[in-house]
């Protein structure tokens, strides 16, 4: 058994609205609005790595689960966008955070890694006991890289977002979860080193409009709860339009889907934490993660808030 105890978040200080951004592309900010929800994002100064940035998403998820460092059993790391080829992460953030006794492992996924770590977490709770997933990206370096393709470069912001999973208490117990890969797709969103990002918009929105609901409706089946029965939907913050599409899919009002794309941009793997750590909602009852990435990695994690064990 595994439970949600805490999360916390780190933003960069930058704010950078659609106005910087346009005045780059040669675009209305208006356009950035309305193709993708976004009217601001976060940009990381120069000297802030992947690495900082989880290490102080971590920080805040161990304060708020009331657990010390010294505790942890594992940290997982997920980012599609570390500053090397290696080592990745994770072994850095456990010497910030001082969690020498922590097997560090990195989980090298964009926009879906941090829910593929909070399974593995979940996994692997009851052996290393505190287990402490954060998901870190800086992609304002990357999405600013010539030639710029308004459609992509719009989209992205810097940011971490981080949970503790325990095998022993907390608010919420992780149920059950669906995932996927499919690689006959995969150089449709790539990026690869000293290069701008690829990205088939198209062909990425058809594909998460059609297997994040489908991963959704798996899960919920599988465990007999309706879709209207849950209490909110935390995805990737991808682009608003694409979460309306699969809460449309899904059979329930884009309400339902926790958005803060607006102020953040597409954090890319960190997105989903950020949010979550955000919600101010009760925690009791059927909550649903969810998210679609780069692989493509897709799926969906169920878990079930009570409020007897906090």
């Amino acid at each position: 058994m595994a439970w949600l105890r805490g999360f916390g978040k780190y933003l960069p200080e930058r704010v950078v609205g659609n106005d910087e951004i346009a005045a780059l592309l040669e675009a209305e900010p208006a356009w950035i609005r309305e193709m993708s929800g976004i009217e601001t994002r976060r940009y990381a100064r120069p000297d802030e790595t992947v690495a900082m940035m989880a290490a102080e998403a971590g920080r805040q998820a161990l304060e708020a689960s009331g657990v010390a460092a010294s505790e942890l059993g594992l940290i997982l790391v997920s980012s599609g966008s570390s500053e090397q080829r290696f080592p990745g992460p994770a072994s850095e953030v456990q010497h910030l955070l001082g969690a020498p006794q922590a097997i560090a492992m990195d989980v090298p996924m964009a926009s879906a890694g941090a829910l593929f770590a909070m399974a593995q977490a979940a996994l692997w709770a009851p052996r290393a006991g505190k287990v402490l997933v954060v998901a870190a990206e800086r992609m304002s370096p990357i999405a600013m890289t010539p030639p710029l393709e308004k459609g992509t470069a719009m989209l992205f912001g810097d940011g971490a977002g981080a949970c503790v999973v325990d095998r022993e208490q907390g608010f919420a117990h992780i149920i059950d979860w669906e995932l996927g890969s499919d690689g006959t797709a995969a150089s449709e969103l790539r990026l690869e080193f000293g290069e701008p990002i690829h990205m088939n918009g198209r062909m990425v929105i058809m594909h998460a409009a059609r297997k994040v609901p489908a991963a959704i409706t798996t899960l919920l089946t599988r465990h007999s709860v309706a879709a209207p029965a849950v209490r909110v939907f935390l995805m990737h913050q991808a682009n608003a339009n694409l979460l309306a599409k699969i809460a449309q899919a899904t059979g329930v009002g884009v309400e339902s889907f926790y958005s803060n794309i607006a102020h953040y941009g597409n954090t890319s793997s960190a997105s989903m934490l950020i949010a979550a750590s955000e919600w101010q909602g009760p925690w009791h009852g059927p909550i649903v993660f969810a998210a679609f990435g780069a692989g493509f990695h897709w799926g969906a994690m169920l878990v079930e808030g009570a409020q007897s064990n906090a």
